[in-house]
């Protein structure tokens, strides 16, 4: 079944998309909470017209292109979400809201599908963005998502928290693996490093393990 979506869906698409969807998903889910609508040929007709005029108001040449990046290059988007004590967000920041964002606050068009965001923001913090403004023009913008009621330190804190946790995961799993290693890379280690340092002393390595020594060749 064809719908067109009338918000960001998560692992569907952008507003404004038209995407096929199984029929029950459509009728239980996504047309009663309102996030699409079925794609008869009047909203489809509707859809043709406002992306006709979204792209009237985008760069259509080089200059203009390179004007809109230059001051998406000086622009910085904050967000005021709500969020958990940890920093999680209780929703999400999308491609199409950033858009929307640019167009309502600084009258710059931008193609909410070259907002090169890749997952959804869902954490807060400073972020960099790619934007493809044009055909070999691009531009980085910066966004700061911030706890509603919150400031910029805050935000700070909750980053410093989301670091130490990856960090000590990661430390984690390292120790993890170093525990599982298996008995033979050990001995592989040990045996790499006594010919290293033999090698420095002229003298021949002891075999690895309980081999004997080959005998010498007649």
């Amino acid at each position: 079944m064809q719908v067109i979506l009338l918000r960001d869906v998560e692992k569907v698409g952008l507003r404004g998309e038209i995407v096929d969807v199984a029929r029950g998903y459509a009728r239980n889910y996504l047309l009663p909470r309102k996030l699409a609508e079925t794609a008869t040929p009047g909203a489809l007709e509707e859809l043709r017209r406002r992306d006709e005029t979204r792209a009237r108001q985008e760069a259509r040449t080089h200059e203009e292109a390179r004007d809109i990046a230059a001051r998406l290059e000086q622009t910085v988007l904050r967000f005021d979400v709500k969020s958990g004590p940890t920093g999680s967000l209780f929703g999400s920041v999308t491609a199409t809201d950033v858009a929307d964002r640019l167009w309502g606050d600084h009258k710059i068009r931008v193609d909410r599908r070259k907002v090169d965001l890749g997952d959804s923001i869902k954490r807060v913090g400073r972020y960099e963005v790619p934007v493809e403004v044009f055909t070999d023009v691009e531009a980085t913008l910066r966004l700061e998502v911030v706890p509603e009621g919150g400031d910029l330190a805050q935000m700070e804190a909750l980053e410093a928290v989301a670091l130490a946790e990856e960090e000590a995961a990661a430390a984690a799993a390292a120790a993890q693996a170093a525990a599982a290693e298996p008995e033979g890379a050990v001995e592989a280690e040990a045996w790499a490093e006594e010919v290293e340092a033999t090698a420095e002393a002229g003298a021949e390595p002891e075999p690895a393990g309980d081999e004997e020594p080959a005998p010498p060749e007649q």
